[in-house]
């Protein structure tokens, strides 16, 4: 039996901004447990991270969100997943996965600051979400223990994947 996957013209991805930030909004409140901040929302219109807060259409629907923050620490660039979500009846078609992928891509081409590592926490009761990482090359590196204050249980885990820049083509 194969899983239908939808083409890769089928997924397309933009960059959040102040016009499509209700569209943003409204897919959040679907999608997590929580009710996100007015500081989370005018973060992820920043200039700096509009390669890393996306919105995530399937055939010109808004289906999704990933934000991303950069984070410099001892001259290291990482980058913090936010948030990564499909909505339920769009799921199982590889959008994730390809939001995901396209985030590592985005990630491995970014020169200014050069990302060294893509990482995230996982509340430590969503295993589906852990092994979905796990199938993208994150790793386990540690546990968070009372991340989650609103929410139970309220430990997660931190999850992370190293960055390989690649090399711009010759003549650009």
């Amino acid at each position: 039996m194969s899983n239908p996957r939808p083409s890769p013209s089928r997924v397309s991805f933009a960059s959040v901004t102040p016009n499509n930030l209700g569209t943003v909004r409204k897919l959040n409140a679907v999608l997590f447990p929580i009710k996100y901040s007015e500081k989370f929302y005018n973060d992820i219109v920043h200039p700096d991270v509009e390669d890393f807060c996306q919105l995530i259409y399937y055939s010109d629907i808004p289906v999704g969100t990933m934000c991303c923050r950069i984070e410099v620490k001892d001259g290291q660039a990482r980058l913090y997943l936010m948030t990564l979500a499909v909505l339920a009846p769009y799921r199982s078609r590889g959008i994730g996965s390809e939001s995901l992928q396209h985030l590592i891509d985005t990630a491995a081409a970014h020169a200014k600051p050069k990302i060294s590592a893509i990482y995230l926490h996982v509340q430590v009761s969503n295993s589906d979400a852990k092994r979905f990482y796990e199938r993208h090359g994150f790793k386990e590196v540690g546990l968070y223990e009372n991340y989650y204050k609103k929410i139970t249980p309220h430990d997660a885990w931190i999850l992370q994947r190293d960055i390989q820049p690649v090399k711009a083509p010759e003549g650009k």
